[in-house]
Parts: C-alpha cells; structure tokens; sequence
C-alpha cells in the first residue's frame, strides 16, 4: 500500500522570494521552496519509502547498540528520504531522540509533532536562540560566543529563574571541523564557569575514519574524548551523556558506543564500507516508467554528443528522469536500471530530464512498463538490485552522496508493507 505521510502542502507564490508587506520594503521575506507533492505528480517518476524498512532497521541498530540509547540522524531531509515521515516513523517505534545539523532541520521536525529530543550538532545558530528555547531543542556548542548568545536570550527574555539550559559540548578530537580543542578544555569550563545560564549536560566528538579498514584512529580519538572526560570530571561537570559513534562506529567498534549512538545511513538500509551488517534493507526505491520506445540501426547514434552508437539492431527505450531529478551524469554510457527484473544499459548522456536505456535484450517491454533506477525489482526476466553504493562506485563518490541527490521534485511516496 502506498501512502502519503505528510501535512497539506501550503500555497506559495511561484516567485521563491516574496516581500512582506508588513515589514519594510528593503527586507525580504525568504520561502523555503517545497518538495514535489504526491497529490501533484504527474510524471510516474518518484521515489518510494518503505516504513516497513525504516522500523525493521531501527530493530538491528537496536541490537547492536548494546543498551545505548538511539538518536537517528535526519539531516539532510532524512537523508533525502523526507525527515518528518520518517521522524514520525522512527518515534512511533521507539527510537529515543533525533539528531539534525541545522535549527531549520529541527524546527521542521517539531511543526511535524515530533516531541522526542532533538540534538542540533552543526552548529549554525545565527543568534536565533530564542527560536532554540522555545523548540525545546538542545544545541550542540563549541565555543564561548555561543554560551553566552544563549545568556543574553535567557536575560533579555526575563527568564533568569529557570534551570540553566541544557547544552552538549563538541569535543575536536581530530576531526578538524567543529568542536573546541580537546586539549585546550581546561581554558573553555573556566570561560564556562563564569556563564551560569548555561549548563554542560553532555560531550561528543566525530570520528573522521570510521569507515577506514585500519580502527587506529577511531581508537586514538576515543582516548583523546576520554581526556577531555576526566577534565570535566576533575572540575565537577558530572552526570555527562556522552557520544561519539556514527553508523560506522556503532557497528564495528564497541568501546565507542558511549550512552549514544548517533546512527544515520544504516537507519535507511545501508551499511558503511567494511561494517558486517546483512540485515540491513534499503528503505528507498527510486522509480519510473518507460515513456517511449524507438528502432535504431546498426550505425545510428544517440544523445547529446553522439556519445553513443549502435552495434546492431537496438531498441531504445526513453524514460522521464535525468541529471536534475539526482540521476547522475557521469552513469553515461556506464549506468544500469532494471526492465522487467533485468538490467538495462544507459546508452547515451544522461539528460537534464531524460535518459536512454538499450532494453533490445529484454523480450515483451512495453511504454509504462517500470523502470527500478535505485533498489530492487522482480520480473518475468529475473530478480536484480540496483544499490545505493553501486551508483557510488561508478560516480567514484559515496553512498551518502546518492541518497541526498535525489531532488525535490522527485515526489516520495510512503509505502506500509
């Protein structure tokens, strides 16, 4: 059964930046464009979820958590699978909390009705704390300037009765990005000490190589967070959650699972390179249909550039999703999707909307028979799957990279096994 699992889309101007009227001219008022609705699609290509999938994910990540506590990762639209179905989903069946990089991310989960803890990592507050208390949403800091953004709120908002706000510090142990200075922790309580509004309720870090064979350094930055840990404990910052291991980590090394796990790519089905997880299923599948079918000859040619040319008697068959809707361009003349159960070369450069596939090998094809671009399809000509790391390989990028590529106006539907 197919479902949709979201509220009413809103109606919006066409142009994506309209003015206030209340607000003075010179300062514009910024919409969000929307995703593809289903009640709106037209075109058969779209993106199915299985929420089926999602739980039954949820269920392993579980296992291997040991008792951790599980705060999925829907950044990144759930990673391009739609974050408040997939919220709604995951806290139905149990999860314990969420994680997001943006306040956006997780202001869009909470006006979804979703009330479970909402951890904001990436840091990008832009001095909207106010918008942070009244989320109830708790930041992710690394430096002073935030804590004391927070202050300043607390006392302009007259609140300076209530209980210090609860925030985690991000720990740099190696990754380089974000977080302060493991080394330097010592300097950051003392600057802290003096902030009362604010209370350091939790610690974590990120890995930089968790997906690398060699744990060396998954290793090395865990001693690192612990040393950071006992500085905070020497100062009497105690009753810490602590949190380090992403998918990777989670399911390849133990001592790293911490009171949190922070698990996202395996939650939709996916496990990272060189981690032993076989029952993972692949909560998405990117389909289409076949729009047209044509005869070419032996010697004709295809596509922008001629890229292309027949070696025999070839049927082509064109079907309606190209390098916008996430359907890489580099899958020229490289890529496969599934006819029938069995595979089928992308022939030609891959369109902005459009794309070739040579089905002469795939007897009884008919215009609307399904095209499978991404997962798995059953057929009178066989059982195949195309993954989500597949694509990576041929696009040399990751499989990270495929999911969240796949566009807004590629609809998803939610199906209920």
């Amino acid at each position: 059964m197919i479902r949709v699992d979201s509220a009413p889309a809103k109606a919006q101007p066409a142009d994506p930046i309209a003015t206030d009227s209340a607000a003075p001219a010179s300062v514009p008022r910024v919409l969000r464009p929307r995703r593809a609705a289903p009640a709106d699609a037209v075109r058969p290509t779209r993106a199915e979820i299985n929420l089926g999938h999602l739980r039954h994910n949820l269920r392993v990540v579980q296992r291997a958590a040991q008792g951790s506590k599980v705060y999925g990762v829907l950044k990144a639209d759930a990673y391009g699978h739609g974050a408040p179905a997939v919220a709604r989903t995951l806290e139905r069946a149990g999860i314990d909390g969420f994680c997001v990089a943006l306040l956006e991310e997780a202001a869009e989960l909470r006006d979804a009705g979703i009330r479970a803890p909402i951890l904001v990592m990436g840091g990008y507050f832009g001095n909207a704390w106010g918008e942070v208390l009244a989320r109830d949403v708790t930041p992710v800091i690394y430096d002073r300037g935030q804590a004391e953004g927070i202050a300043r709120e607390i006392r302009l908002s007259g609140a300076l009765a209530s209980p210090p706000v609860s925030v985690h510090l991000k720990i740099d142990t190696g990754m380089g990005r974000l977080g302060y200075d493991y080394r330097e922790i010592d300097r950051f309580f003392d600057e802290l000490s003096r902030i009362p509004e604010v209370r350091i309720a939790g610690l974590m870090t990120h890995f930089a190589c968790a997906e690398q064979q060699n744990l060396d350094i998954v290793d090395e930055q865990l001693r690192r967070f612990e040393q950071a840990t006992s500085v905070a404990q020497r100062r009497g910052i105690t009753s810490l959650i602590r949190h380090a291991a992403n998918s990777a980590a989670l399911l390849r090394h133990d001592a790293s699972r911490l009171d949190i796990v922070r698990p996202g790519i395996a939650l939709f089905g996916i496990a990272p390179r060189f981690a032993n997880a076989p029952d993972l299923h692949p909560a998405m599948k990117v389909r289409t249909e076949i729009a047209a079918l044509r005869q070419l000859r032996e010697g004709d040619s295809l596509g922008y550039g001629w890229t292309w040319t027949a070696k025999r008697p070839s049927r082509i068959a064109t079907v309606p999703i190209g390098y916008a809707d996430g359907l890489p361009r580099q899958l020229s003349n490289r890529g496969h999707m599934l006819v029938l159960g069995r595979r089928a070369p992308i022939v030609g450069t891959v369109s902005m909307d459009m794309t070739m596939i040579d089905v002469t090998d795939h007897p009884g094809v008919d215009p609307g028979d399904e095209v499978v671009v991404l997962g798995t399809q059953s057929g009178p000509l066989g059982v195949d799957e195309i993954a989500a790391s597949e694509i990576a390989d041929f696009t040399d990028t990751i499989p990270w990279d495929v999911l969240t590529s796949i566009s807004r106006r590629v609809p998803r539907f939610y199906r209920e096994p």
